[in-house]
């Protein structure tokens, strides 16, 4: 047994859901533990497209149970329209190997008319949301005003909490917002309804994944977004709501750090972002059209062009402090075939002093130049490869550096969007066996 966590070392977009469905095949129990439908992970299997929002990737693996922890907020009607689609397509989808935390917290209408409101009347100064309310819902969260799911299965607990919020939310959407009002009966309707369907998927996780990790089982835990877009350690305010970091893993799902066997990051061979925020790296020229071209660099939640640029080891070495990184997947290597020379960026010039970590200030990291070294490319075709020593030289020379200025191996290799189109080096699961507490 294993326990292996997988979260973003960049912006998030890296790849993490191609990750998770590769590394499934070595996992008993999958589980989301941060974030809401504003992430998308995209999996490719046998030439097929599946974007999942909310349900974990191993779903499509009907051995593997899926877990959708207490840190995520649920959007009931995308969770249950995934649902649909992937029964549509014969994906196996029930309540054995599909559950959700009952201490989730609910996204409800009111969340996504604020975020929207909120993002608009900003102008310029707006965050880059992607208006799907996950942000207000956070912040309900912590406000200790947020609607769960344990409150939706019972309907006089729920109507009287939904009451109280929309007493206080009307009054912020109307007075402060310009925005329209709901009524409770419009609201609570929907909600009993989605309480009928959803009912059968929900119940207690954080004891489940205990019991089956004292059973011996591997668990592998999904993380959405990426450290930079950590509330506390991103490039805040241009931050998700939630906890992206690998110790996310264990507030999100309920689980103890001393299960946690290896903490995987997942980076790209260049680095994108989506929304405002800086980005030291960001190409505006050619090359960086050619990235998002080649990358088919769109959001797979909202279709938002990502911005593109070299691969930044100032971001990634920060998150594999702030993670604790065993290793680095080197997601999207096939997408830099034909560009020389590459540049790898190694650290930032501010005020004319050159430092190795991402500084707290925001106004601070805006005046960063990034420091550049140059590599030679490759032209080379990789997909297909299946072995490091397959690559060109050249290749093969740029993830050694990778690896010496993130001061961690790089344990897998992405070479094509499909699930066979990954070279492994190191098998995360391949850890010895720890002590069960039996």
């Amino acid at each position: 047994m294993s326990n292996v966590v997988i979260v973003g070392a960049q912006w998030g977009d890296e790849g993490k859901g191609k990750v998770v469905d590769v590394l499934t095949e070595r996992a008993d129990v999958v589980v989301r533990f941060q974030g809401g439908n504003n992430a998308g992970h995209t999996l490719v299997v046998g030439g097929e497209k599946t974007v999942l929002h909310q349900i974990p990737s191993g779903i499509l693996h009907p051995r593997v149970k899926c877990v959708v922890g207490n840190g995520v907020v649920v959007n009931l009607e995308v969770f249950l329209e995934e649902i649909a689609k992937l029964r549509a397509k014969n994906v196996k989808v029930t309540p054995d190997n599909l559950l959700v935390s009952d201490r989730a917290h609910l996204i409800m209408p009111y969340h996504q008319r604020i975020d929207i409101a909120r993002e608009k009347g900003a102008g310029e100064a707006k965050i880059g949301t992607t208006g799907r309310g996950i942000g207000p819902t956070y912040e309900d969260k912590m406000a200790r005003k947020g609607l769960r799911l344990c409150d939706l299965l019972d309907e006089k607990v729920f109507d009287a909490k939904l009451r109280a919020q929309l007493e206080e939310k009307n009054h912020y959407l109307e007075k402060r917002l310009g925005a329209e009002p709901f009524t409770f009966d419009e609201v609570a309707d929907k909600f009993h309804t989605l309480a009928k369907e959803i009912r059968a998927f929900v119940g207690s996780t954080a004891p489940l994944l205990d019991r089956e990790m004292r059973a011996g089982k591997s668990v592998l835990f999904e993380g959405a977004q990426g450290a930079q877009l950590d509330v506390d350690h991103g490039t805040y305010p241009y931050v998700t709501s939630s906890s992206t970091v690998a110790g996310g893993a264990c507030t999100g799902a309920g689980v103890g750090p001393t299960w946690i066997d290896a903490v995987i990051g997942i980076s790209k061979a260049y680095t994108t972002r989506v929304g405002s925020g800086p980005f030291p790296t960001e190409l505006t020229d050619a090359v960086g059209d050619a990235l998002r071209k080649k990358g088919s660099e769109f959001g797979s939640t909202t279709g938002r062009p990502r911005r593109c640029g070299w691969l930044d080891t100032v971001v990634v070495r920060d998150a594999a402090r702030v993670n604790g990184l065993t290793g680095v997947t080197l997601m999207k290597m096939d997408v830099l075939s034909g560009t020389d020379p590459v540049r790898i960026c190694t650290g930032y010039e501010i005020d004319g002093k050159v430092v190795d970590e991402v500084p707290a200030s925001l106004e601070v990291l805006e005046r960063a130049k990034p420091v550049y070294e140059d590599h030679p490319g490759w032209t080379e075709d990789l997909t297909g490869l299946t072995t490091f020593d397959a690559l060109p030289n050249t290749a093969k020379s740029y993830v050694r550096r990778v690896e010496e200025l993130i001061k961690t191996p790089v344990v897998m290799i992405s070479v094509g969007p499909n699930r066979s189109e990954t070279i492994v080096l190191q098998d995360p699961f391949a850890m010895p066996k720890r002590w069960q507490g039996k």
